[in-house]
């Protein structure tokens, strides 16, 4: 079981949920200490006091606000959990909204929400199937680490989560950066349509939502253990090159969804529409090269009668008359 990060309260109405705060995520990824490639030796970073000259231990360590250059107010971390906040020590829930309404992009790390004995049991399983059957979230208030936070609490199967938040004012304003003047015909947009129709599932289980990147990193380091060399980067199956027809590039995304989904048959492509000047030369040429074809006809007709009316009266060849 996950350590406690952050004991209090859930607090909506007069209903108060004594509750622990763990971590609901894990870290697996690899890491990697730092050393003199010299000679391997490890490389660590120590704290000195600039007074003292030495190094100092944790212990010592405390917060402290710089007010000017010389002048320094030291505080406490019991001072910082005594704050005269209702939030210091409870998760304030402010409002329901719909979770529709919520920016994820103000959705921070997620934590685990435990009830704090049996008697809590009770409020917390009455707040977790609220708030499921109401199909919303909480929005609340919480102060850690020495700052009020915002915070999210949502239900997680038979848990009910805490996510971090941003405050409004933390998200910039994205409205500089959207491409302008680009314009786009419906057929691009109805591939694009279909392209993420062939990408939808129900779930993120599969090969493609693994960690692949640590998994070669593990590879790496047993190869070298073993003294022999590093695997060698895979070879990609297709050279990423420039996207010169979007509508092109689009058509065989859609192919290849398809074929990676083992649904048989033609892919639905469809024929690039032709631009407007190629369909007048087109179809100025074909009513120049018909009249073209029917002169020619014309003529060889009327050289083939010539021919046969000339053999009709062809005069037979005369006697020469002879003198008397």
């Amino acid at each position: 079981m996950p350590r406690t990060i952050w004991s209090g309260a859930i607090s909506f109405g007069l209903v108060t949920v004594p509750i622990h705060v763990v971590s609901a995520t894990e870290d697996h990824s690899v890491h990697f200490h730092q050393y003199h490639l010299e000679d391997m030796g490890r490389v660590r970073v120590r704290k000195y006091c600039e007074l003292e000259d030495r190094e100092v231990t944790q212990d010592e360590i405390g917060k402290g606000y710089e007010l000017s250059k010389d002048t320094m107010i030291p505080v406490l971390d019991e001072e910082l959990r005594e704050l005269p906040l209702p939030t210091a020590k409870a998760i304030e829930i402010e409002a329901f909204v719909p979770l529709a309404s919520i920016d994820p992009m103000g959705i921070g790390e997620g934590y685990y929400l435990q009830p704090d004995g049996q008697v809590a049991a009770k409020p917390y399983k009455l707040l977790r199937q609220a708030l499921e059957r109401s199909s919303k979230v909480a929005v609340a208030k919480y102060a850690w680490s020495g700052r009020e936070r915002l915070g999210m609490l949502r239900v997680r199967e038979e848990a009910i989560v805490l996510h971090a938040m941003r405050w409004p004012d933390e998200i910039r304003d994205p409205s500089e950066l959207a491409p302008h003047g680009i314009e786009l015909s419906e057929d691009e947009i109805t591939e694009a349509e279909q392209l993420i129709d062939r990408l939808t599932r129900d779930d993120l289980e599969g090969e493609e939502f693994q960690d692949h990147y640590t998994e070669a990193l593990y590879e790496v380091i047993e190869a070298k253990q073993e003294g022999h060399a590093p695997p060698e980067a895979r070879e990609a199956e297709e050279e990423p090159g420039k996207v010169l027809d979007l509508m092109a590039a689009l058509q065989q995304s859609v192919a290849k969804a398809k074929a990676s989904r083992g649904e048989g048959g033609e892919a639905d492509v469809h024929e690039l529409p032709r631009k407007k000047t190629a369909a007048r030369k087109t179809a100025k040429k074909q009513p120049a090269e018909k009249a073209s074809a029917k002169k020619t006809a014309a003529k060889e007709t009327a050289a083939k009668e010539t021919t046969k009316k000339t053999a009709a009266k062809k005069p037979t060849p005369r006697k020469p008359r002879h003198s008397a």
